[in-house]
Parts: C-alpha cells; structure tokens; sequence
C-alpha cells in the first residue's frame, strides 16, 4: 500500500473532486480526515469535521482536531473552492474579496495550520488545486482565473520556502471536469445537452475530465513516489493547455 501509515487532510472533501480524492487515498492505504463547510455531505465512515476555509479560527480549530484524530499530519490537499463566471464587469468588489478569500487564502489558511504538523513528517506533502485557467485565457471567467494563477504562483513560493524543510508543495491544473458545479452550470444553460456537448468538444480528447482522474493525479503527487517532485503543476486536461489539434 503506497500511503500505508500516512495521514492525510483534504479541504472540500464532501463531494466531486475532493471526495474522489479521499477515496483514492483511502484505497492505496491513508489515514485521512476531511475538512468541509458540510461534513454531513461526505461518505460514511469518513472523519469529517466542519471548516470553514475562510475562517482562520475556523480552520485552525479543524486542523488541529484533525491531527489529533489522526496522531499527526503527512498530506494537505487544498481543494476547496468555488467558481465563478463573468468578466472583470461581471462581478462587484465583494465577489471578487469573496472568491479570493476562499480560493487563495483558503489555501494559506490550511497550509499554515497544517505547517507544524508537517514538519514532523518524514514524508510532508502539500497539493493545491489550480486549473488549466491559471495558464490559458478562457472566456467569461477572469475572476475565476485571476485566483487560479494565484494558486499557481503560490504554489511555486510555498515549494522554494518549503523545500529545506522537506515539505513539498506541488498543484494539479484539471480541465472542465464532470464536477457538481459544471453540472449547475450546464443545468442552468439555455440548452443543456448543447452547452455540455460544446465542453466536452472545447477538449481535444472530446469529453470531461473526471473526478478519479484527477484524484490519481493529486495522490501521486501526495506519496513517496513522488519524492523528488516539488514546484511543479500537473495538467490533466486532455491536450486543452497544450495540444493544437
């Protein structure tokens, strides 16, 4: 088992990606406690406590709840957050202070929690979530991806800060990925069966990332196999970043 022994707290772990990533963690041997707004939402038999990543009593309070269940913290994975669409007129001062709050200082919230637990680990790991946005201009989402290139650049400090420490910080960029909140948003599309075919069309591979997929990434990232990775972003997006086809 890859992560035999390991402990492990993921932020948003109640659903879609974050609880795809609990499980594949669970699988390949962690101990692992979720952080959430809802902990009712995630899987039984799951230790899941209530966060608020916007809070830092909040956040502190669940951190160290977990540990203490746990009997240490080896892994961080920052998934929480939220999306939102529009561009820079689109959305007030308020939504931008608002996703900002949850999507970047979310992650330095946990993070910094989490920090003296992980310098007692032999095997420290922190992955963010960051998204394709973060490196390419899509339309209609600028707040959105104004706090994914933040994740991005943070990520790259937290690794270069945390290195001589032994604590390494990677991200994961996922493509449009068949999550509940792209599910709200093709809901809510004048023609839904259109507007989810244009998604999985604007793929080159020609459909949606899914959720295990992502996982798989995000837990390579967090295990020993991993060791010598830090500072990186590893896209999964079926060739959108990249490929010109």
């Amino acid at each position: 088992m890859e992560l035999d022994g390991l402990k492990a707290l993921v932020t948003g772990g109640s659903s879609g990606i974050g609880a795809a990533v609990v499980r594949r963690l669970i699988k390949l041997g962690a101990e692992v406690a979720i952080l959430d707004i809802a902990p009712q939402d995630a899987e039984p038999g799951i230790l899941a406590l209530h966060c608020d990543v916007t809070d830092d009593v909040s956040v502190r309070t669940a951190v160290e709840a977990a540990a203490e269940r746990l009997g240490g913290v080896d892994i961080v994975v920052n998934n929480a957050g939220i999306g939102a669409q529009g561009t820079i007129e689109d959305n007030d001062d308020s939504d931008w202070h608002r996703v900002f709050d949850l999507n970047v200082l979310g992650v330095v919230r946990v993070s910094r929690h989490a920090l003296p637990h992980l310098r007692r680990s032999m095997g420290a790991s922190i992955v963010n979530m960051c998204s394709v946005v973060a490196h390419i201009g899509l339309p209609q989402r600028a707040l959105y991806s104004a706090t994914k290139g933040a994740v991005f650049s943070l990520t790259l400090s937290m690794a270069a800060d945390y290195l001589i420490e032994g604590i390494r910080v990677n991200c994961v960029s996922p493509g449009t990925a068949d999550t509940p909140w792209v599910g709200r948003l093709i809901s809510v599309a004048p023609d839904p069966a259109a507007e989810r075919v244009a998604l999985e069309l604007r793929q080159p591979h020609g459909r949606l990332v899914s959720p295990e997929e992502i996982a798989a990434a995000v837990v390579l990232l967090s295990g020993p196999l991993s060791g010598s990775t830090t500072g990186t972003n590893f896209t999964i997006d079926g060739g959108l970043t990249g490929l010109r086809i």
